[in-house]
C-alpha cells in the first residue's frame, strides 16, 4: 500500500509515521502511533525518504520541511 499518492499527498498512516518520527520515535513506537505493523512502517519510511519527506543520518530520522507540511495536511484531512 503506497503512502505517497500520485498527487503528492500522503496517506493518514504516513502522516502518523512522520509525526512520530518528528518526535524522535523508533520504528516500534511509530508502528504503535500509526496502528500498523512494524514491517509497514519500514516500507513507509523507505517511501518517505524517496519522496524527500524524511531523511536518516546516524540512525536518527529527521522530517524535512516538506514532510512536516505533508503531515499537517494529512492530519487536517483525516
Amino acid at each position: 500500500m503506497a503512502c505517497v499518492n500520485p498527487d503528492g499527498t500522503i496517506s493518514a498512516v504516513a502522516g502518523k509515521v512522520l509525526l512520530a518520527a518528528d518526535q524522535g520515535a523508533d520504528e516500534r513506537a511509530m508502528a504503535e502511533a500509526a496502528g500498523v505493523p512494524v514491517y509497514r512502517v519500514r516500507a513507509s519510511l523507505r517511501e518517505l525518504v524517496q519522496a524527500g519527506l524524511l531523511t536518516q543520518a546516524d540512525g536518527a530520522w529527521a522530517v524535512t520541511d516538506a514532510g512536516r507540511a505533508a503531515a499537517a495536511q494529512a492530519a487536517g484531512a483525516g
